[in-house]
């Protein structure tokens, strides 16, 4: 599995929505609606999916999709 799809399927299962509705260079504040808390359960989610140490705080929902694909790199994760 890519790391966009391990993000998509986090996406999907905090965020309920359909990957269609997942443009990937959209801010996620603005496109989904996503507040702290819900970027906080998709950091704890991601976490868990991909085995990757991040902050609760580290990922942002001024972040676009891409962005953090980007930042799951940087850590490592293929």
């Amino acid at each position: 599995m890519s790391v966009e799809q391990a993000v998509e399927e986090v996406f999907k299962k905090v965020l309920d929505v359909e990957a269609s509705k997942i443009e990937p260079n959209a801010k996620l504040a603005e496109a989904l609606g996503v507040d702290s808390t819900e970027m906080v359960e998709i950091a704890v989610g991601l976490k868990k999916r991909l085995n990757v140490p991040i902050g609760d705080n580290e990922l942002k929902k001024t972040h676009s999709f891409n962005e953090i694909v980007t930042i799951l790199k940087s850590k490592g994760v293929n």
